[in-house]
């Protein structure tokens, strides 16, 4: 590839080749026969935007208010694990890029940097993310992230146990020291069974967390809590029964189990669940600003951007996922000028037309 990127995609490439195989193939693989991880860009594909004309564009705005935020765009930077493997300076890289673009970043508890490092690294609003992990490590994350600053947790519910990753398992993946959990659990999980990160997941995880636990995070916090790994409209119900703030409808970026839906298949029957009461935003296959736009079509508040973000960091540090986010940033101004919307509000379920739509107009 000649030049410089001009795209996202772009940057898989330049990542692949910078990365370790074992390493690239941690970021990028998905679960079993990773049907879900095609599928989950697949899906956009299939979504084709119905644009309006003759609209006075001279003036973009896509800033938008997430959980009382105005950030410049309705993007977040999706928490995923272990950045130092793409980058020495791993999350914070991620957040200083992040922040220049003036974007809120999603930190993973997983992080290969403290989430003390991340937050005194640069001044941004920053949403902290957790597993349904046993209370002892739940309960000093929420207590962490209230000091250091986060405005939000991300609770992510589709993770009772981890999903299989074959590619991991081949290569014999290592995790890397996971810092938040110094003092915790031993940071040097062993297993003689291939992969290490599932001997992680057995000493962290809590298989027996259920909805009445919603019940009891919530009463050891002031933070707003967004759960991440909603598919279905019944799941929809039970958080807003639950109490959270908002969700994400998200399948693991496809790491956990394999066909489930693509997430912008189901976007639209949580947002009907919902009906207004709560923010839905959209996790997976997110690699275009035409993909922002239908989301947002769909009924979307924002979306996440997980493995593109990587990626950047892999190939260029910080300077890599500023220019990620900013290709991003740029692609929805374009496609909001030219399908004639002004602002994220404009955008409206008639700007697209679906493959359900497709399918019933041909009956």
């Amino acid at each position: 590839m000649a030049g410089e990127p001009v795209n996202v995609n772009e940057f898989e490439e330049l990542a692949r080749k910078v990365l370790p195989k074992i390493y690239y193939d941690f970021f990028s693989g998905g679960a079993e026969d990773q049907y879900t991880l095609k599928e989950n860009i697949e899906a956009f594909r299939r979504i084709t935007i119905r644009p309006r004309i003759l609209v006075d564009v001279s003036k973009i705005d896509m800033s938008t208010i997430i959980l009382g935020h105005r950030t410049s765009a309705p993007i977040i930077v999706a928490p995923t694990s272990s950045h130092q493997l793409a980058h020495p300076e791993g999350e914070v890289a991620t957040a200083r890029g992040a922040a220049a673009c003036n974007v809120i970043m999603g930190v993973a508890f997983t992080s290969t940097c403290t989430m003390e490092e991340v937050a005194s690294s640069c001044k941004a609003v920053r949403f902290i993310q957790t597993f349904a992990f046993k209370r002892e490590i739940t309960a000093n994350m929420v207590e962490r992230a209230e000091r250091n600053g986060f405005r939000a947790i991300i609770l992510t519910v589709d993770t009772p146990r981890l999903g299989r990753k074959e590619a991991d398992i081949k290569n014999m993946m290592i995790a890397p020291p996971f810092k938040n959990f110094e003092g915790l659990i031993s940071t040097e999980v062993v297993s003689d069974k291939g992969s290490n990160v599932e001997a992680y997941a057995a000493e962290t995880l809590d298989p027996s967390f259920c909805w009445k636990d919603i019940a009891w995070l919530k009463s050891i916090t002031k933070l707003p809590i967004l759960i991440k790994g909603v598919l279905t409209g019944e799941d929809a119900t039970k958080a807003i029964e639950a109490g959270v703030a908002g969700i994400i409808v998200s399948n693991h970026g496809a790491r956990q189990l394999d066909y489930t839906p693509a997430t912008i298949s189901v976007l639209e029957e949580v947002v009907h669940a919902i009906q207004g009461k709560i923010p839905v935003l959209l996790d997976g296959g997110i690699r275009r600003g035409t993909d922002i736009f239908k989301a947002l079509a769909l009924g979307a508040k924002a979306v996440l951007i997980g493995r593109p973000v990587i990626y950047g960091l892999a190939a260029k540090g910080e300077t890599g996922v500023k220019q990620v986010i900013e290709m991003l940033k740029n692609e929805l101004e374009q496609t909001m000028a030219l399908a004639g919307c002004c602002t994220v509000d404009d955008i409206t379920r008639s700007h697209v037309f679906t493959e359900t739509e497709r399918f019933l107009c041909r009956m």
